[in-house]
């Protein structure tokens, strides 16, 4: 039996959104919940008994971009654990390595290739 992998992932594209779903979704076991920005996001974790594997958000978004997101999840004893994963086309060695320092699993670079994303996201977890 494959086990199931919750995947949160927060981007203000909806197109983007859309694709990344579907781009994940295509390897079995992965089920995929997405939110439009950081507000819609904590409405999703606050509100409903569900938790996901591995939080994927888009660096820049209005209003709460990434990095907000994720200290705001490491300041909640609910999700401080959650692995969380940037993706974004500000991919510079030295955003990348702010990242990581802010505490990311890990930055997936945008354009990004969606028949290789699932293992991307799965090696972040």
């Amino acid at each position: 039996m494959i086990s199931e992998t919750n995947i949160l992932y927060i981007d203000d594209e909806p197109d983007i959104r859309l694709i990344v779903e579907m781009a994940l979704q295509l390897r079995e076991g992965v089920r995929v919940r997405t939110a439009g920005s950081g507000k819609e996001a904590f409405q999703i974790l606050d509100k409903e008994n569900w938790r996901p594997d591995l939080i994927l958000v888009d660096v820049m978004m209005p209003e709460m971009d990434g990095p907000a997101v994720l200290a705001r999840l490491r300041a909640n004893t609910e999700t401080d654990k959650v692995p969380v994963g940037f993706i974004t086309a500000k991919a510079r060695q030295q955003d990348i390595d702010a990242y990581l320092t802010l505490g990311a699993a890990g930055v997936i670079t945008k354009p990004f290739d969606p028949m290789s994303l699932a293992d991307q996201v799965l090696a972040l977890i």
